[in-house]
């Protein structure tokens, strides 16, 4: 399935990120939990948690390029912030060149105690 990327001009051009991805007509819409590795440093977590989506998306049949939305969740924006030159080496390695669209919060604690990232995902397939 091919997404077309949608960036408004009057938005500004994102970076490592789509404002917006229009799923192929007919395609299903795959929900992914939100998922955790709490083992590691915050790049081992999010290189976990990144492919344990990308576990579910290919039992279901897809690839990288089918995610349309990323909702990461971290428990550091600084964390977040000093370390997105190997974050994105971690995509890249996961995702190649494929930027959905995507939304990084900072929230209070997550479920699992350890955990410091959690990535939940759309896909069309």
């Amino acid at each position: 399935m091919a997404f077309e990327i949608i960036n408004p001009e009057s938005l500004g051009r994102p970076s490592g990120w789509n404002h917006g991805m229009l799923g192929p007509a007919g395609g299903r819409m795959l929900f992914v939990a939100g998922q955790i590795t709490p083992i590691g440093d915050f790049v081992a977590q999010w290189d976990g948690a990144l492919g344990r989506v990308l576990a579910v998306v290919r039992a279901a049949g897809g690839k990288p390029e089918d995610i349309g939305r990323m909702v990461v969740y971290v428990t550091d924006r600084a964390a977040y912030l000093a370390n997105l030159t190997p974050l994105g080496e971690v995509h890249r390695k996961h995702m190649g060149r494929h930027y959905p669209a995507m939304a990084v919060v900072e929230v209070k604690a997550l479920m699992d105690s350890h955990a410091l990232v959690e990535i939940e995902a759309v896909a069309i397939l």
